[in-house]
């Protein structure tokens, strides 16, 4: 079974989310979204996360979560456990609870966390649950118009700073900023069938593949490859190595060994792991079969040349670095 890409670091942000098995309801009655409620509320001591939003719905939920300590898959699997295990005992039910693992999307500080704050209370209406969003209890949306002690656990603080830079009057900017409409760029995502792994500009987008790649590529987690550098990237990074044009690297004379070119299709196979059909158009070869022959090829000429192989690890450096 493939898994889900966790991309985990001190601090980060997620969009959660997770729904019943076969789409079952997950909350049937008050008390199940209340203990939900104490769970999250329980959790943020326990765990250290804090919570900016939640919607719970009758058979899913939806949070924004940060994690000060790296840790949303343990906090995460504390949390459906707990809650299936006192859902079970209350409804007399046995067996998962939830559809599998849960779904995130790691999100860059800034505009995408007001942004998912605004589309997470708004659901209940958009969904049909409520004629309007303020009308319906199990959300977080009560908590940023409340001063009360109640609320003191969800970190709404830094949400409120984001939407206003002013230190009074926070509550009245929050109560105009959540009735507009979500951005587009954000009702898009939740439009598609599979979410990103994650939302962000694209220095922050980099900054995760360099960060993070080459510990996440792995055949079970498939959107790993999300992470993968751009062929354009390491076109580049083998011309520079060779010094050819980068052109050189996509023509081939028949029976000439064109070194430069075998590695950067050895490259793209293995740093992003593309299909050997895929790879044959991005190096205009006429069929996967003469992809696999320059693979084997460069992999026999680095049985045998020995500086070969510290050549290929200099330039796979510089483009997982870079």
């Amino acid at each position: 079974m493939s898994r889900p890409l966790r991309i985990e670091f001190q601090g980060a942000w997620y969009y959660v989310t997770n729904r019943g098995r076969h789409g079952d309801e997950v909350f049937v009655d008050a008390n199940d979204y209340q203990v939900f409620i104490d769970l999250l509320r329980e959790s943020t001591t326990l765990w250290n996360i804090a919570v900016s939003a939640y919607c719970l719905m009758p058979n899913q939920y939806h949070l924004l979560v940060q994690t000060p300590d790296a840790n949303l898959s343990r906090s995460m699997r504390h949390i459906n456990g707990l809650y299936t295990q006192r859902f079970n005992r209350s409804h007399d039910y046995d067996g998962p609870l939830f559809r599998g693992r849960f779904k995130s999307i790691l999100l860059e500080e800034g505009d995408y966390l007001i942004e998912l704050v605004k589309y997470i209370h708004q659901i209940p209406e958009r969904e049909g649950l409520a004629l309007k969003f303020d009308g319906y209890p199990w959300t977080s949306h009560p908590g940023y118009l409340s001063r009360a002690k109640k609320w003191g656990w969800l970190n709404k603080e830094i949400i409120l700073s984001l939407i206003s830079n002013f230190r009074s009057g926070k509550l009245k900017f929050y109560g105009q900023f959540i009735q507009e409409e979500v951005a587009g760029k954000v009702l898009r995502v939740f439009e598609m069938k599979k979410f990103p792994a994650m939302l962000g500009d694209k220095s922050f987008i980099l900054w995760v593949r360099k960060e993070f790649y080459s510990g996440k590529s792995h055949r079970q987690v498939p959107d790993s490859a999300i992470l993968a550098p751009e062929v354009d990237r390491i076109k580049t990074a083998v011309s520079k190595e060779y010094q050819v044009d980068v052109d050189k690297l996509i023509k081939s004379r028949r029976g000439v060994f064109n070194e430069p070119r075998g590695v950067a299709i050895y490259l793209t196979r293995m740093l992003r792991k593309d299909s050997l059909e895929r790879i044959g158009r991005e190096f205009s070869m006429a069929g996967y079969s003469s992809v696999s022959s320059a693979i084997v090829r460069i992999k026999q000429q680095m049985a045998k040349d020995r500086i070969l192989p510290g050549r290929i690890e200099k330039i796979k450096f510089s483009i997982i670095s870079r």
